[in-house]
C-alpha cells in the first residue's frame, strides 16, 4: 500500500501549464522521497528548493553522490521538463565544483531507468561519480553494429512521437 503526500511546490519548479498546482507529490513509502525531503538524516552535499544532493550509501568511488528531486517521479518518463532541466543544471554545478576542488581525472554522470537498465530505487535520480586514473569503477558496454536500415526504422518510429 502506498499513499501520496502533497507538499507546497515552489513556483521555480513549476512547468508552464501546471501553474494552478502549487503542490508536489511525495510518496510515503519511497526511501528517496524521505531522504530528499529531510525525513531521514543523510550526508547532504547540496540542497535547494527542488533537489537534494547526497552521498551514495554504497558508492562506486569516493565522492559518489546522488541528485534526488524532492518531488517523486519513478523515472525519466514521468519527470517534468522544469525538474529535468534543474537536475541537469545541478549536475553541472556539482561536477564543476568537484573538478575544481578534488583531485579527479574525470567523472561519470549516470541515470538509469528500469530494472534492466540498473535502476534499483523507483525514484528518479542521477549519479555523479568522480573518477581517477586506474580506479576500479566499471561503466561500459560491448560495441555492436547496427544496420543503416535499422537506424532508419528506429528514426521513423521515434520521430513520430517527438514534439
Amino acid at each position: 500500500f502506498s499513499s501520496e503526500i502533497k507538499i507546497k511546490r515552489h513556483p521555480f519548479v513549476m512547468q508552464k501549464g501546471r501553474e494552478e498546482s502549487m503542490e508536489k507529490t511525495v510518496k510515503d513509502d519511497c526511501i528517496f522521497c524521505k531522504l530528499a525531503n529531510g525525513q531521514i538524516p543523510t550526508n547532504t552535499l547540496y540542497e535547494d528548493n527542488c533537489v537534494r544532493v547526497i552521498f551514495d550509501a554504497e558508492p562506486a568511488a569516493e565522492g559518489h553522490v546522488l541528485i534526488l528531486p524532492k518531488e517523486h517521479f519513478d523515472n525519466i518518463y514521468e519527470l517534468d521538463d522544469d525538474t529535468a532541466a534543474h537536475v541537469f543544471k545541478t549536475a553541472k554545478k556539482i561536477s564543476k565544483a568537484m573538478n575544481e576542488t578534488l583531485d579527479i581525472d574525470g567523472l561519470n554522470i549516470v541515470q538509469n531507468n528500469g530494472e534492466v537498465a540498473g535502476q534499483t530505487v523507483l525514484h528518479f535520480h542521477m549519479h555523479i561519480i568522480p573518477r581517477h586514473k586506474n580506479d576500479t569503477v566499471k561503466i561500459g558496454w560491448e560495441k555492436h553494429e547496427v544496420s543503416s536500415e535499422k537506424i532508419k526504422e528506429i528514426t521513423e518510429k521515434v520521430t513520430k512521437h517527438l514534439n
